[in-house]
């Protein structure tokens, strides 16, 4: 009885140590035909009449006990992290291959394509103050082109998040003196109702250039030749006249459509031609904020929704879709 109880211990002890590679050895030594507790049962017959039931007791008690370990072990390891048993008996399952997102391919090739034309990047808070989101780009407060753009402003506080990456190009033109070329990406947030062509937060890029005779000539060629690099050689641009406080004179670029080459479809309305960004000359007063000579300098700026960049360039129709995490979705779209 000794033996049985200091043998119960010991396997207790391990077990308790083991690995889970090292189970099946310990199974065997222990439950196995010339395993420890098979030999106690066998020698049984060499026992006193007297004491063979009470030692006998207790040896299958301990095999029991050994054996329920082993089987609660095996289920244990059978289980998935949720808990879920899993049955190793299915099929495999073939890990598919990651790939960029769409959005992310668009901002990508149109970052690529503004770094060849000799543009540099330049980044900036998405946690702006109501001076570079509005006043210093010419929006005063109670302006009229503040109705445009509902905010999400942070309580009790001129913090706000940003409605545009334009900020950027202030930030920029404090920190350095012309010639300034840059492009600034980022992620933009209003308060727009969640529909097929508006999110409540998406991405943009602005664009500036600032020297010394920069016209509205260096503006469209700059930008037919991106809209060239992008949609395809044979896109065609032409600009409209707008309105944005930050610049003057302003426009609106169209491309030739790039469903049906322009000859005219429901996507443009029959026109041959979509709207795809806004831009301008660079307003005076703006550079009046960042104590540039209006008289030396000039330049141009501009910013483009990325969300509706990568819709034309995939032929997608509805933005929501960009953000459902539809995997058959994807798949079609990241050939």
């Amino acid at each position: 009885m000794r033996d049985i109880k200091d043998l119960r211990e010991e396997i207790l002890i391990s077990l308790k140590n083991a690995s889970s590679n090292e189970y099946e050895a310990l199974k065997i030594k222990y439950l196995g035909r010339k395993g420890v507790i098979t030999s106690i049962l066998r020698g049984l017959k060499g026992v006193p009449k007297e004491e063979r039931k009470i030692i006998g007791m207790e040896a299958n008690k301990l095999k029991k006990e050994i054996e329920e370990f082993f089987k609660q072990h095996k289920v244990e390891r059978a289980k998935s992290s949720s808990g879920k048993f899993r049955d190793y008996t299915l099929p495999g399952r073939k890990n598919l291959p990651g790939a960029v997102h769409p959005v992310s391919r668009a901002l990508d090739e149109i970052i690529n394509i503004f770094m060849r034309l000799g543009f540099s990047i330049e980044y900036g808070p998405e946690i702006e103050s109501d001076y570079y989101n509005f006043e210093a780009l010419n929006i005063p407060k109670h302006h009229p082109s503040r109705d445009m753009q509902d905010t999400f402003y942070i309580a009790e506080s001129d913090k706000l998040l940003r409605t545009h990456t334009s900020p950027v190009q202030i930030r920029t033109m404090e920190r350095q003196k012309p010639p300034i070329r840059v492009i600034a990406p980022g992620r933009c947030y209003r308060k727009d109702e969640i529909d097929p062509s508006h999110s409540p937060v998406f991405h943009q890029v602005e664009g500036l250039y600032v020297d010394e005779n920069v016209t509205f000539a260096d503006l469209k060629g700059i930008l037919s030749a991106f809209a060239g690099d992008f949609f395809g050689p044979d896109t065609k641009t032409r600009f409209t006249p707008s309105f944005f406080p930050f610049t003057e004179p302003s426009s609106e670029m169209y491309v030739s459509c790039v469903f049906c080459g322009g000859k005219g479809c429901n996507v443009c309305q029959y026109t041959g031609w979509l709207e795809v960004l806004g831009c301008g000359l660079v307003n005076p007063k703006v550079f009046e904020y960042v104590g540039y000579d209006t008289e030396k300098y000039s330049g141009f700026a501009f910013g483009l929704g990325v969300e509706r960049f990568a819709m034309l360039k995939y032929g997608i129709d509805d933005m929501r879709l960009l953000y459902e995490n539809n995997i058959e979705f994807l798949k079609g779209v990241i050939k």
